[in-house]
């Protein structure tokens, strides 16, 4: 069986070499040239764990192979996935103009049956509008097809872990005949199946993304709540995880879920349920909620440093979440943007994702490590719970830094640890360590007779 697949992005890409892996032969296209001539090369324009080496061997065992021809690459399989992007548009929906494309260049070059299997993230009535498009612009009425809805439930960072051992794979069908086609491509990883209509698999998808993202702000919810009542968010998290209906996963308070996928699906369900003419105000809160929390952390920040004009901030983490340099919706940019706004200068390490924010953020100082980062800086921040800076020489740290203040978005670290070592330790949703009180006073320069400079006293 020749398969094709649409999108060689993040979904794209991780599909087609699994579906390779498993022994089909797979093209990957995309019309973005200078994408597929990095593919050919042999590097990868994004970064998960474990693909860039399992595309080198599936290329080399001329199982998978990348082009720009995309109508090429059609007539030549027998199944073609859609996995190209659908952004949020301006009014909240998905902007589907580059399916609407794919459907019309498949349409032209049906030359048999084929089932179209939608793999991107699509809003209800996508598969509708993916069949009505190919049905108007088939060159030939008698060529027969099918479409498919078959969601991809991928985590970036265990991306081919996902795909080779999901805890679901969704089919969405209008007939059983299509429906067996992918029942049997997927046959060899041997799990859970679920067939069901077109526009089930379509909701399946979002209601999925839409409840996570409920999950994560619920408890940072709970985490603000917690800061008032002096309580412990992780002990209470803990207690609640216990309890088997709600389990321990999306339990952990922080700043806020980021990444392609979960505010661009709530924001999406939110448009189509007022489409449809239902008010989701759960589902806005939800979004709301975790709207703030960057704004909360900064908060946090000025009043632990009393003002950010002026001062070194260091920040460990840009990614979205580790093992990936994605930035999209990272509460990083969201963080830096607002210190530089405030007038603070910024230092910042990530182990991966410093490249993609030098792009956004050029004036910004990126270091070679956190201890770098650190060194001379009023406070630190971590913001992505990459596993080094779990494992940090916090003795170091605390030299290197001006004043022993962490801030820390993600808790990562224990409290009373901190305090041992003399850290003022702020974190989410747990009372604050405060190892010596310090005060600030803000003091005119004498010599010009302009700006301010805050000093430190102990009090």
């Amino acid at each position: 069986m020749n398969l094709c697949v649409i999108g060689a992005g993040y979904v794209g890409l991780v599909t087609g070499a699994v579906f390779a892996d498993l022994g089909y032969t797979v093209i990957c296209v995309d019309k973005d040239a200078s994408k597929i001539d990095i593919l050919k090369a042999g590097g990868i324009p994004i970064y998960e764990p474990g693909l860039e080496e399992m595309i080198e061997r599936n290329c080399s065992d001329a199982r998978l192979s990348f082009s720009t021809d995309i109508a090429g690459a059609v007539r030549a399989s027998d199944v073609v996935f859609i996995a190209v992007g659908t952004p949020t548009g301006s009014n909240g929906h998905a902007d589907l103009r580059a399916v609407t494309e794919v459907a019309e260049t498949i349409a032209h070059n049906l030359n048999g049956y084929k089932v179209i299997v939608n793999k991107s993230t699509v809003p209800v009535g996508t598969g509708d509008l993916v069949r009505e498009i190919v049905e108007a612009r088939r060159a030939d009425p008698g060529i027969d097809f099918h479409v498919i809805s078959n969601p991809e439930f991928l985590r970036e960072g265990n991306a081919i872990n996902d795909t080779l051992h999901p805890d679901r794979i969704v089919i969405g069908a209008s007939t059983q005949e299509a429906a067996m086609c992918l029942v049997e491509i997927y046959a060899p990883l041997e799990r859970p199946m679920i067939i069901t209509d077109v526009h089930s698999a379509e909701m399946i998808k979002y209601a999925s993304n839409a409840f996570l993202a409920t999950k994560i702000s619920f408890i940072n919810a709970i985490a603000n709540l917690c800061e008032v009542a002096n309580a412990d968010i992780r002990q209470v998290a803990k207690g609640m995880g216990y309890d088997k209906r709600i389990g321990a996963d999306f339990l952990n308070a922080g700043l806020g879920y980021g990444g392609s996928c979960l505010g661009k699906d709530t924001a999406c369900l939110v448009s189509t349920a007022e489409r449809l003419g239902y008010d989701f105000r759960l589902l806005r809160e939800v979004i709301e909620v975790n709207a703030e929390q960057p704004a909360r952390f900064v908060d946090r920040v000025r009043d632990a440093l009393v003002s950010l004009e002026g001062r070194t901030i260091a920040m460990l983490g840009l990614a979205f979440k580790p093992d990936t340099d994605d930035l999209r919706d990272s509460k990083s940019m969201e963080i830096i943007a607002q210190l530089l706004l405030e007038g603070s200068s910024v230092r910042a390490y990530d182990p991966i994702a410093m490249e993609n924010s030098r792009k956004v953020f050029p004036q910004v100082e990126y270091c070679r490590n956190a201890y770098e980062a650190a060194e001379g800086a009023d406070a630190l921040l971590i913001v992505t719970e990459w596993n080094e800076f779990k494992f940090l020489d916090l003795a170091r740290v605390k030299e290197c830094l001006r004043q022993p203040i962490i801030l820390d978005g993600r808790n990562v670290h224990d409290p009373e640890r901190m305090r041992r070592l003399g850290f003022d330790y702020y974190c989410v949703g747990r009372p604050p360590v405060l190892a010596a009180q310090r005060t600030f006073t803000q003091t005119r320069e004498r010599s010009t007779g302009s700006g301010v400079r805050l000093q430190e006293k102990a009090a």
